[in-house]
């Protein structure tokens, strides 16, 4: 147990020593501050009587707009680009933990502890979903506490919202650690992960596109493809979805073969990276 703490600690150790830690948070930092400094707002009797953003104001007709409603429609919106913002922040500050990892000398002392393979990576992993929940804790909650700052008004779904981009993020980060052990490059795990990530959104009209297509075989190779690739587009309407809790109109037709399809994909990723990384020759 004191060599699986050890070995999660050292991640932070190691993202701190390389700038990743400080990047990571620092980028954070700047978004935060850049949506705190944005949005100035005037509320009167719970009502938003004026608006400015970014120093410009806008045309709200005239009316009052109630405040909650206001405040849950920004939070829903909002949340889909947390969603994106949160997973590729999350990529980038742990793609390079096994690559980090298989260098020589590296990994010659890791090996060289009483910790097996298979514990030693999944320590890498578990270090590196804390580094990312950390991150997303940070950043979610900070504008969480700015929204009810500035209006008085907030809702505790969307601090939810964070546990769907953790699950993201989670399914990701094994297949980036898969990538990682078979090729040992940090640019390419980070390049594959992000190419999947996109490839899985284009997959989720795959019935449309599976229509167009020609032939049975590529109608059920685009099916298949779907069902093996984690949902990456659907989990981002799952994050909106659980943010404005299906009050405007973003439900998933089936969110158990959502989770359980892009779970399935993680486990299988991190299982397939824990059988090659102790397998490998160094």
């Amino acid at each position: 147990m004191r060599a699986w703490a050890a070995s999660v600690e050292e991640v932070f150790r190691e993202a701190s020593a390389r700038w990743t830690l400080l990047a990571y948070f620092a980028l954070s930092t700047l978004f935060i501050l850049i949506f705190a400094l944005a949005v100035n707002l005037d509320i009167v009797n719970g009502a938003l009587a004026g608006a400015k953003l970014f120093g410009k104001e806008m045309d709200l007709g005239g009316s009052k707009i109630d405040l909650d409603q206001l405040v849950l429609g920004f939070e829903t919106g909002f949340s889909g680009f947390l969603y994106g913002l949160g997973t590729f922040l999350a990529l980038f500050a742990t793609a390079h933990l096994v690559p980090r990892l298989q260098e020589k000398g590296t990994v010659d002392l890791y090996l060289s502890r009483p910790v097996g393979r298979t514990k030693l990576l999944l320590s890498r992993y578990c270090g590196g979903l804390l580094l990312a929940a950390a991150n997303l804790l940070y950043l979610i909650g900070s504008i969480w506490l700015i929204v009810f700052w500035k209006t008085g008004v907030a809702h505790p779904r969307f601090l939810l919202g964070g546990v769907v981009i953790l699950f993201t993020v989670a399914c990701l980060v094994a297949f980036a650690f898969l990538v990682g052990v078979v090729t040992s490059s940090t640019a390419v795990s980070l390049m594959v992960t992000y190419a999947i990530f996109f490839f899985a959104v284009l997959l989720s009209a795959h019935d449309k596109i599976a229509a167009a297509v020609s032939s049975t075989f590529s109608a059920n190779l685009v099916k298949t493809l779907y069902w093996i690739f984690p949902k990456t587009a659907e989990l981002g309407q799952a994050t909106i979805s659980l943010v404005s809790g299906g009050m405007h109109g973003v439900r998933l037709a089936d969110p158990f073969a959502v989770y359980a399809s892009t779970a399935l994909f993680g486990l299988v990723s991190l299982l397939l990276a824990s059988w090659r990384f102790s397998r490998k020759d160094f």
